[in-house]
């Protein structure tokens, strides 16, 4: 076969005309890479007329028409949400066609059963741009490292969220200024919800463990917190221990000690957390993403680059496009997505954690005995403690070993209640620390 490989194309916003433009502009390349030329056959979208730079002929509002029409080799879904993405990916497997997706909150909520239906029709599903935009990630955890066995993925994933961060790390700005910033910028949406709640990092964080592991795991699976309740006083807090705070996707392989999970298990969360500054992680500032990878053999592996935007999104599209194309070409889909371990995806309580705790107390004889004593209560060690401050002003400041989560939460609560306790004023978890 020598015509070209035609390619449909669900959706033209930012990221869908960036793949537009790069698929008219540089075809002659693509072509070459792929072994045969590389053609749009039509672009899906609800409005027609507000797309006057893409060529009449090419748009249409029948999205299922286009990826079930028999001249259609691939399909670039980059509409985003789960209706009406999820049905056309289905009725593209069905026909035959090899699917190319940007849609993280899609492959986390439904990843196995889609994997599964482009297994049935031996096509391919690649979705490289789902997380961190342009950086290869995916990929790297599909293939590269599918010899090693993984024990931790941990990733600023949100740009958003870093860039609010990393400005109230920068200027002493509480989480509303940097936030307004960030809006006025165009680093957030009107309506932030999604990045600064935590649940667009949690989307990509079940995608990143379902692959580091080779076990289903789900948005739902993933315990969420967001930064909206992170202070100035958190991130200077952060400084004075040499820290600094970022909104972290932490995917892990725990081991034994679980009641309910005596074997290993998986633990995906995601959370605000302290990070020493020497921790490759706390330089990525601004809106970029990093993902650093630890695996038996491989050792510890970083990855870095542009997390959002239509030309670096675009660029991991086409990047699986090329893929997916030369499959195509070849006649055999490409390395499939494995779930043979299925381990158990562990609870947030049951996970193993470390947290920072600041406390306004009274400064009297007695105070840090009795704090020091609840934490023992609940089997909870204590690996620093520091007073500053005196009288009114006191406050202690104590970082806590690794416990399960429910006995550091049940610890906190606890200290709520002693007449001692004026107040727990901070509480973040701590990563990285020896």
């Amino acid at each position: 076969m020598t015509g070209p490989l035609k390619v449909a194309l669900l959706g033209c916003g930012t990221v869908g005309s960036a793949v537009l433009r790069v698929l008219q502009d540089q075809a002659g390349d693509l072509g070459a890479r792929i072994g045969r030329p590389v053609e749009v056959a039509g672009v899906a979208v609800r409005r027609p007329a507000h797309h006057p730079d893409v060529p009449a002929h090419l748009l249409t509002t029948d999205a299922h028409g286009l990826v079930t029409r028999d001249d259609v080799d691939l399909v670039v879904e980059v509409i985003g949400g789960i209706e009406p993405a999820r049905s056309l990916m289905l009725a593209a497997f069905e026909a035959g066609k090899s699917v190319v997706s940007a849609n993280k909150a899609l492959l986390a909520e439904d990843g196995v059963a889609l994997h599964a239906a482009a297994a049935k029709a031996g096509v391919d599903l690649y979705y490289e741009a789902a997380v961190a935009g342009a950086i290869p990630i995916l990929r790297p955890l599909r293939e590269s490292l599918v010899g090693d066995q993984l024990s931790r993925v941990v990733g600023i994933v949100n740009g958003t969220t870093n860039y609010i961060l990393s400005r109230m790390a920068e200027t002493g700005a509480g989480f509303g200024e940097a936030l307004a910033e960030a809006t006025e910028l165009g680093y957030a949406e009107a309506d932030p919800t999604a990045d600064v709640d935590g649940f667009d990092a949690a989307a990509k964080a079940a995608i990143l463990a379902s692959l580091a592991f080779h076990t289903p795991v789900s948005a739902v699976d993933v315990y969420r917190e967001g930064i909206s309740t992170v202070t100035a006083t958190d991130v200077a807090r952060a400084a004075e221990i040499g820290c600094t705070v970022k909104l972290l996707a932490i995917c892990e392989r725990v081991g034994n000690g679980s009641p309910t999970h005596p074997g290993d298990s998986v633990a995906v969360r995601v959370h605000p957390a302290m990070i020493p500054t020497s921790h490759p992680l706390a330089s990525v500032g601004g809106a970029f993403n990093a993902v650093f990878v630890e695996a038996e053999a491989a050792g510890q592996l970083m990855f870095y680059g542009q997390g959002a935007g239509g030309e670096p999104t675009a660029s991991a599209v086409l990047g699986d496009l090329v893929a997916v194309a030369r499959s195509r070409v070849t006649g055999a889909p490409g390395p499939g997505v494995t779930g043979y371990a299925n381990l158990a995806v562990r609870s947030m309580a049951e996970t193993p954690t470390r947290y920072h705790v600041s406390l306004d107390v009274a400064d009297k004889p007695g105070v840090l005995a009795a704090v020091a004593q609840e934490f023992a209560r609940h089997e909870v060690s204590i690996s620093t403690v520091r007073q500053t401050g005196r009288g009114d002003a006191a406050t202690l400041v104590i970082v806590t070993h690794s416990a399960p989560d429910a006995a550091l939460s049940a610890t906190i609560a606890a200290l709520r209640e002693m007449p001692a306790v004026r107040g727990v004023t901070s509480v973040l978890r701590v990563e990285g620390l020896s």
